[in-house]
């Protein structure tokens, strides 16, 4: 009995390291401390929340007068209680212990008893070393974490002196409505993750180079996206058989159905292209590409030796083969048919014709 083959998984575009460049999770060890808060801010803007959701305001505060939160992202526009996450930024060259932390939960307590913000949801503790192991176990025992912070607090162990005072029945009574359990490490992967969904901005900030997938296949049936240019090349072969052909008959036409399927490969090869441009550089770059194959080509198109529109297509489409575009970020990663297909996306945006 006949099996079919295993499918080979389709690969998908992602990054290849260039020789020589730090993985980021070592190269955060050298930002400065802006440059740590602005990265927790931009992967907030991506951080996925469930079902489609995302932070719908998110700012970096980080510096005088923030309140003791570097970033602040909203669940909801406004800034409510218990709708909205903070996140404290500890660039320091150790792991994060203890008085680290309570000297940023004394401003905290201070600001909350001061009516600055509301409580949040989550206080996140993010440093690029992570939490030490006295902390990492404190934070698994909120209540235990709870008492060490008062009693630290009372006795001027928090790392900062004169503050014994300071902890006042209104503010220990807010430290006691808190949950601790909702002070969380916030993973240096975890940021970076976020942070690479937006791959451009991963791309550019950490060096890395754009490896391109597998194309997309073209599905049996031209789909929407392919009205345009497929409407342009009926007319390509309607006028060369002489017959107002259906897209049925063409695609059912001994003579130019596999003509027809070949340059549908050709849009598909363009758009797999332009897919990995959006994914690493931005859409723009694959525009700014189109620009160039147009200019290429249309003199060539436009030539009036071609008496037919498969003549202007031919024209176009070895014309565009043949160009060099060193100047386009996408040239390291084209693939034999790219630059044919662009031609049909030319066509999809009406700024080429090959039919008269």
């Amino acid at each position: 009995m006949e099996t079919n083959p295993p499918q080979k998984p389709k690969r998908k575009n992602g990054f290849a390291v260039k020789r020589g460049v730090i993985p980021p999770s070592s190269q955060v060890l050298l930002f400065h401390a802006d440059q740590w808060e602005k990265l927790i801010e931009n992967a907030c803007r991506n951080r996925p929340l469930g079902d489609g959701a995302k932070y719908v305001f998110v700012k970096q505060l980080g510096g005088a007068g923030d309140g003791g939160r570097d970033v602040e992202a909203r669940l909801v526009p406004a800034l409510s209680e218990h709708q909205w996450d903070l996140f404290q930024g500890k660039h320091y060259d150790h792991a994060l212990m203890p008085t680290d932390v309570f000297k940023e939960l004394i401003k905290f307590f201070k600001h909350l008893e001061a009516k600055t913000y509301p409580a949040p949801r989550y206080y996140y503790l993010c440093a690029p070393r992570g939490v030490g192991n006295d902390l990492h176990n404190l934070l698994s025992k909120p209540d235990e974490f709870k008492q060490r912070l008062l009693d630290d607090w009372r006795a001027e162990k928090t790392g900062l002196k004169g503050r014994a005072k300071e902890l006042t029945p209104a503010i220990e009574q807010l430290v006691m409505a808190f949950d601790f359990k909702n002070i969380l490490e916030c993973q240096t992967r975890d940021i970076l993750e976020w942070h690479a969904l937006d791959q451009k901005a991963h791309f550019e900030l950490f060096g890395f180079e754009g490896e391109r997938g597998d194309d997309p296949l073209a599905p049996d049936t031209p789909t929407a996206q392919e009205q345009i240019y497929v409407e342009e090349l009926l007319k390509v072969y309607s006028e060369l058989t002489g017959d107002d052909l259906t897209l049925d008959e063409l695609m059912d036409s001994d003579s130019c159905g596999e003509h027809f399927q070949s340059q549908r490969a050709f849009f598909y090869c363009a758009e797999g292209l332009k897919i990995f441009s959006r994914d690493t550089y931005g859409e723009a770059e694959f525009d700014a590409l189109l620009d160039m194959v147009l200019i290429g080509i249309k003199s060539k198109v436009n030539s009036p030796r071609h008496k037919s529109g498969l003549d202007r297509l031919e024209a176009g489409t070895e014309g565009a083969q043949q160009l060099v575009v060193n100047d386009s970020d996408l040239t390291p990663k084209l693939r034999p048919g790219d630059l044919p297909g662009t031609c049909h996306h030319l066509v999809n945006q009406r700024r080429l014709k090959w039919v008269k």
